[in-house]
């Protein structure tokens, strides 16, 4: 045998399907529709040859100097990564490791990956009924993570709850991780809680409100403290995770903040239109505050729908677990697309 246990063991992440078929309206993995700002190809473009011999930076200096500006904190509370997921990985590491960390059962699916890497006691919390965090049930003495919106659902947590759980992580000496990949699309974010906590890390990424899925940057904001437990556990990997090109497309993404506005003022447009339409004709959704609508599309298994979907030339996610599987994930698509994605939805969804 040449693989380790843990190898053998691990059960790994499984992300959506990558169609080579370009024809479909891929609407299954929450990429943006839109292309990213103009200035990310310039940037890209004024990267001289030359310096691709050398290593990058490996900090990513300008920037986290960019995204802390853009966030109003201090540029030493900024950590960089290749993906949110690359982030997200450290952090387990960082904090996480030998320890019980609690969440909720419906997330990402990707966290008891991670527990399961290194070493770390998962313990899950089930969503209440209606899918919202049942926020006491978290609270049981050591570190949370938390997506806030939260995947699948979409649903949001009210910074007074993410405040709760804050403070009850501190008491225990423990760290909060809130995942805000969706935070864009989302009214409230945690931002303001680091002023006040320094035991709270948020995590984020340029895939989804950034569009820039295709070169991989995630970045965590938090106290200089866990800001400096991340970089310990990224040069134990990689300490260079960012290459030349992804930090400069990814400074001059975060920069440019009126194109990102207006883009996600977009993709809000068409989540709520769809939102409205499914709604009235009394086909069950999730609201949502991130690019994608959580649907109950079948009152026993969603399945073929997402079938029916597909042949129409619409590739959306479905997940197989029990409490989820008459739901479909749907990620937001243009204006256009989305007039098509409603038609097809109210044509095959099942109403209630």
């Amino acid at each position: 045998m040449y693989e380790s246990d843990l190898a053998l063991r691990l059960v790994p992440y499984v992300a959506g399907e990558q169609p080579k078929n370009v024809k479909l309206i891929k609407l299954n993995t929450n990429e943006n529709p839109y292309p990213p700002s103009p200035r990310v190809a310039e940037a890209i473009a004024a990267v001289p040859a030359d310096a691709l011999r050398l290593y990058p930076d490996m900090d990513a200096t300008p920037l986290c100097d960019a995204i802390a500006r853009v966030n109003g904190v201090s540029p030493d509370m900024v950590f960089c990564g290749n993906g949110s997921d690359e982030v997200l990985a450290f952090a387990f590491a960082a904090f996480f490791a030998g320890k019980t960390l609690c969440a909720p059962d419906v997330t990402y699916s990707f966290y008891p990956v991670y527990a399961d890497l290194f070493g770390v006691d998962y313990r899950t919390v089930p969503l209440k009924a209606d899918f919202t965090v049942d926020v006491e049930g978290l609270m049981q003495g050591g570190p949370i993570a938390l997506a806030n919106p939260n995947a699948p659902t979409g649903m949001l947590l009210e910074n007074g709850e993410v405040r709760r759980l804050a403070e009850h992580a501190r008491a225990n000496g423990a760290v909060l991780l809130v995942d805000e990949a969706y935070a864009a699309f989302a009214p409230h974010t945690a931002i303001d809680l680091l002023s006040e906590f320094d035991n709270v890390l948020i995590t984020r990424t340029f895939s989804k409100s950034h569009q820039l899925a295709g070169m991989r940057v995630g970045y965590a904001i938090g106290s200089p403290r866990l800001i400096s437990a991340l970089k310990r556990i990224r040069d134990s990997f990689n300490s260079y995770p960012l290459d030349r090109l992804a930090q400069a497309a990814a400074e001059a993404a975060i920069l440019d903040t009126a194109y990102t506005a207006e883009t996600v003022r977009l993709v809000c447009e068409a989540r709520d239109d769809c939102y409205n339409a499914l709604m009235a004709a009394g086909i069950p959704v999730l609201k949502s505050a991130t690019n994608f609508l959580f649907v109950k599309a079948d009152p026993v298994d969603a399945a073929p729908v997402q079938q029916k979907l597909r042949d129409a030339g619409i590739l959306v996610r479905h997940f197989k677990a029990e409490r989820l599987k008459c739901w479909l994930r749907v990620t937001v698509g243009t204006k256009a697309d989305m007039q098509v994605v409603t038609e097809k939805l109210l044509a095959f969804c099942k109403s209630v």
